[in-house]
Parts: structure tokens; sequence; C-alpha cells
């Protein structure tokens, strides 16, 4: 164990929903400016999931809570781990506790009173320059409370005769406290304790990015031993199960619905899930040409649409209303589908609109994600296309020119190919 200070971090981690906004958060993209700017205040990260185990808080955590040298919470989404760590924090430690939040982060009347440092996210992302200007403030708060003695709980501010708690530490050969104990970091061959979550974390995204589906439900089965029902983990375990399309599509996608499950998304108002519910129920309708499927995933992909106003659950919800248009015995049952799909796509061109100025830049100004852009302006194009606006072939062209990756113009075009076949029938 080195002699460096540590840095304690009280978080939700990976894309999480704030239910009083129905915006997505990426935790994680906030997590990585935390971390920039505890490291370059010389001290060492470690985030709160590193050392939950089996879904609890345990004695390292409390631990961790004690005897970091500092602590910032991030409570954005009204994270209740989060909350409840911090209160545990401002209990044990009358100072070196940094708070913050996403702007729009609505404070319970008993945190209102806290000094709460405010960021700005951009859709799921946060702006170069708003990374920037929280990575510096951080950086100055660290460096400002750890060299003063400033209280910054409320407990010792309205309590300030009681004395903090000190742990009875084991003592070395020296006769010096042993140092607080560290997350377990060990291999993933099984054979010892699990690799820090992040760790695993880190090696499940590098597989979705490869591509590879199959290990990474893998590693999300090992991520969920540690946070069993954490709706994250679930959305990302459903999705990865019905990608790998192990042993064939129509049994992972039977899987994937089980995993879901759990999140109740028949009743849910979570749009990330209803999405994913939306997809799962649309790949059983095209392959088994279940109507029961059809409907299901009309209306999972129509509660998100509304909630959110999303675009990808929009655009989605119009195809599927295409589709089912043409299996209505009644000719104004289908008539009212096909005009529910064209409003919805008038919607989703301003949608997309106002989510394309919102979408965080870079350092040069750019956008920061080719990839978000794409699947954004193929929303546009989709949407063009089933409304008959001539300005389709024109932005069909200017997409597939400017696709990242071959592969996102191949399915690109399949979708459209398919389109058009609803908007024909």
């Amino acid at each position: 164990m080195n002699g460096r200070k540590r840095c304690f971090v009280l978080m939700g981690f990976g894309v999480k929903v704030d239910y009083r906004t129905n915006r997505s958060l990426d935790l994680d993209k906030t997590y990585r400016i935390v971390r920039a700017a505890v490291q370059e205040a010389g001290l060492e990260c470690i985030r709160a999931d590193d050392i939950v185990h089996s879904g609890i808080i345990d004695k390292p955590m409390y631990e961790n809570l004690l005897n970091a040298d500092v602590a910032i919470a991030d409570l954005s989404t009204s994270n209740e781990n989060a909350i409840y760590e911090l209160g545990v924090r401002h209990a044990l430690k009358p100072r070196t506790t940094i708070v913050i939040a996403e702007k729009q982060f609505k404070f319970p009347f008993d945190l209102g009173h806290l000094l709460v440092r405010p960021y700005e996210h951009l859709g799921t992302g946060i702006d170069f320059e708003e990374a920037e200007r929280l990575k510096g403030e951080l950086v100055h708060a660290i460096e400002t409370i750890t060299a003063g003695d400033t209280i910054d709980s409320p407990v010792y501010t309205f309590l300030p005769d009681l004395a903090p708690p000190a742990a009875a530490r084991e003592t070395g050969a020296a006769g010096e406290a042993a140092p607080p104990a560290s997350p377990p970091t060990t291999a993933l061959n099984g054979e010892a304790a699990d690799p820090a979550f992040s760790v695993l974390l880190d090696a499940f995204r590098a597989a979705r990015k490869a591509g590879d589906f199959v290990l990474a439900k893998t590693y999300l089965e090992k991520l969920r031993q540690h946070g069993k029902d954490d709706p994250y983990l679930v959305q990302q375990h459903a999705l990865a199960t019905y990608k790998s399309r192990h042993p064939n599509l129509i049994e992972s996608l039977k899987e994937a619905r089980r995993i879901l499950e759990v999140l109740h998304p028949e009743t849910s108002g979570d749009p990330e899930t209803l999405g994913l519910w939306g997809a799962i129920h649309k790949g059983l309708w095209e392959e088994t040409a279940d109507r029961g499927a059809l409907d299901e995933g009309i209306s999972a992909y129509e509660r998100g649409f509304y909630m959110k106003r999303d675009h990808y659950t929009g655009i989605n919800y119009a195809y599927m209303l295409d589709d089912r248009a043409r299996l209505q015995a009644e000719p104004e049952e289908g008539t009212c589908d096909h005009v529910l799909a064209r409003r919805v796509r008038r919607q989703l061109l301003v949608v997309v609109e106002a989510t394309a100025k919102a979408m965080p830049r870079g350092a040069d100004g750019g956008l920061q994600s080719a990839t978000d852009w794409y699947w954004l302006e193929a929303t546009r194009v989709e949407a063009l296309m089933g409304l008959g606006d001539p300005r389709f072939e024109a932005a069909k062209a200017g997409l597939f020119q400017a696709a990242p990756e071959p592969w996102m113009k191949e399915a690109t075009e399949a979708q459209l190919a398919k389109l058009a076949v609803r908007l024909t029938a």
C-alpha cells in the first residue's frame, strides 16, 4: 500500500434515469471527470462500487467512509445509495466531504443547506468546456479542504461538541496504524475473489465495443453477482443476451425477455427499460409473426416515446405502427395507425433538431461522438422517408457518406428497405 491519500467517490454507475426529469445521465462520464480531478490533486481515486459485495454495504464500505482522506458524493438522479452513504460520511467525519450534482437535481429539504457544486449534462454526455470547468473546480476544492480545517458536515456544524469516532487499527512492527483496506483486485479466473467491480465493468464495455456479445454477457453475469437487480446491469444483460444470438436469435430474445422482467416493464416508467422491452418484442414479432409481440412492442415504444421524447423509441414506434396498419381487419384501424405514425415522425424531426443542438462538443467545437450523431441523423432520414419528404434522398446520401463504420450504413439500408415494404403495402 502506498502512502498516497485516498478519495472515496460515492455515486452510481452506468446510464441512469433521473425520474424527476425523465433524462438519462451517463454517470460514468461524470466519474471520468471526477477521477481526473482527484488524480491531478495527487490522491488515489476509488469509486464505491469497486467494493460492493452481494449488493450490500459491508465492512470495507464503512471503512472507506470513515478513513478516506476526501469523499466526493454525486447525488445526481437522486441516487439512494449515494445519499445514504453521504449521511454516513457526515456522521463519521466533520470535514473533507465534497457534494456535487447535475444542475437539475431537486434537493430534498434536509439537503438544502449543503454546499452542492452543480454541473451540467447535455443528453447523456458532458460538454468539453463544462468537463474542464468541473474538473478545475474539484481540483481546487480538494486542495483547499485537505489543507484547511473547515467543517462541512451538518452533523458537526449543529452539534459542535460532538467528538468524531476513530477506529481502533492494528499496528505494524513500528507501531504505526495500518492503512484502510483496499478493494479486491484479482484475476478473472474464478479461483480467487472477484475482481474490482470497475475492472469487470471496463471488461464488459470493451467486449461490447468489439461486438463480442457472448463475452459481454459473461462479464455481465459476474457483474450481477455484485448488484443483482441494478437497472443498468439488468438492461445491459438483456441487451447483450439478444445481441449474442446464442444459441439462436429466437431463444436469445426469449431469454432477454426473461432477464428484463425483473424490472417490471409492463408497468415501468423507465424509458430505457421500455426501449429494450420494445426492441425484444419487435425482434420476436419479426421472427415469429406473433401478433401479441407486435402489440406489446408498440405499447412499450409508445410509453417510452411520450415520456422521454426519445428519438430511438419514437422511430421504432412509428415503424411498428405502419407494420400493424397492414394487418388491421378494419380499414379505419389501418388508416388510424398510418396517420399516428406520420404524426410521430413529424414530432421526431423536431426532437432530432433539438437533440443535435444539445449534443456535447469537444475541445475543437465538433461533436464528441460521431456514432451518436449518426444514429440521430439516421432517425431523421427514416422519418423523412416515412413522411415522403422530398429532402429524404439528399439526407440519406449525406448520412451514408459520413457513416463512422460500414456496418452502420448496412444496418440503416436494411431498416429503410423494410420500411419501404410497409409503406407500400
